[in-house]
C-alpha cells in the first residue's frame, strides 16, 4: 500500500506519561504542536523535553484525569478551540491492575474497567465527533491482544480490553467515509514501566518497536496493527483452542 502523509494539525496525547504514546508522538512531532495531557501535568518536564528534542514546534501540557468523565468533552472542545485542527488524538492511558486483588474486591475490578474501558469510550466518542466535524484526523487506540481472547490469568484487564476492541472496531466502521482514520493497536506483552517486575511473555516488544509499527500503520491508514505481526497468526490459532486448554494458559 502506498505511503500517505499524515493529516495536518496538533497532536493530542491522552496519557502524557505513556512510554508507547511518547515514542509514537516523538516520531510524528516534527514541526507540529503537541499537547501532553495527564494528571500532575506540571511534572511532565522530561516528557516535554523529549518531544521538543524530536522537533515539535510547540509543546503544551494540560491536566487530564481519565476517570473524570464529565470533564472529557469540555476539555477536548477547549483544546480544539485553542489549538485549531487536531491532526491526531492518541489514547495511551490505562492501568494493568492487580488481578488477584480484583478477584476479591469488586471495587478494584470496577476501577480497572472504569479506566481501561468506560473512560476510553467517553474520550473516543468526544474525539470522534470533533474529528468528524473537521472532516479529517487520526484516532489511535492502544488495545491489547489480552482482549482478543480473554485469559483466566488476567481476565479483569482482558475483559476491559475486549470491550474496547469491540467498541473501537464498531466506531471505525461508523467513521468510514468521514475522512477520519481510526487505528486500533493490538500489542502483545510490552516491556516497560507498566510490566516492570513481570517475566516477559513470548513475542514481547518494546515501546520503541510498538511506536515504529504504529507510524507505519498510520501512513498506510490501516485499521488494525498487531505488534509484533506474528501475533495475528498466534491468535488465529488461539481463538479455536478448546476452553479446557485455554483456561490453563499463563499470562
Amino acid at each position: 500500500m502506498a505511503v500517505r502523509e499524515l493529516d495536518e494539525g496538533a497532536i493530542l496525547l491522552l496519557g502524557g506519561r505513556s512510554e508507547m504514546g511518547l515514542e509514537l508522538v516523538r516520531r510524528i512531532a516534527a514541526g507540529r504542536t503537541v499537547i501532553l495531557a495527564a494528571r500532575r501535568s506540571g511534572e511532565l518536564d522530561a516528557e516535554q523535553a523529549a518531544v521538543e528534542q524530536a522537533g515539535a514546534a510547540a509543546v503544551h501540557r494540560v491536566e487530564f484525569d481519565a476517570d473524570d468523565l464529565a470533564a472529557h468533552q469540555p476539555l477536548l472542545e477547549k483544546l480544539a478551540a485553542e489549538y485549531g485542527r487536531l491532526g491526531a488524538v492518541v489514547l495511551a492511558f490505562g492501568v494493568l491492575g492487580d488481578q488477584a486483588r480484583a478477584e476479591l474486591d469488586p471495587a478494584a475490578a470496577v476501577a480497572v474497567v472504569q479506566t481501561d474501558y468506560v473512560a476510553q469510550i467517553s474520550v473516543l466518542t468526544v474525539a470522534a465527533n470533533l474529528l468528524r466535524a473537521q472532516g479529517s484526523g487520526h484516532l489511535v487506540v492502544f488495545g491489547s491482544v489480552a482482549g482478543v481472547r480473554v485469559r483466566r490469568a488476567n481476565y479483569v484487564y482482558g475483559s476491559a480490553k475486549a470491550g474496547l476492541d469491540g467498541f473501537t472496531s464498531g466506531l471505525g466502521d461508523a467513521l468510514h467515509g468521514s475522512g477520519v482514520h481510526l487505528l486500533l493497536v493490538r500489542p502483545g506483552f510490552v516491556i516497560g514501566r507498566m510490566t516492570e517486575g513481570m517475566d516477559p511473555a513470548p513475542f514481547s516488544s518494546t515501546p520503541d518497536q510498538v511506536a515504529a509499527a504504529v507510524v507505519a500503520a498510520l501512513h498506510r491508514r490501516a485499521d488494525r496493527v498487531w505488534v509484533p505481526g506474528i501475533l495475528r497468526l498466534v491468535f488465529a490459532v488461539a481463538r479455536v483452542l478448546p476452553q479446557s486448554v485455554w483456561r490453563r494458559m499463563p499470562r
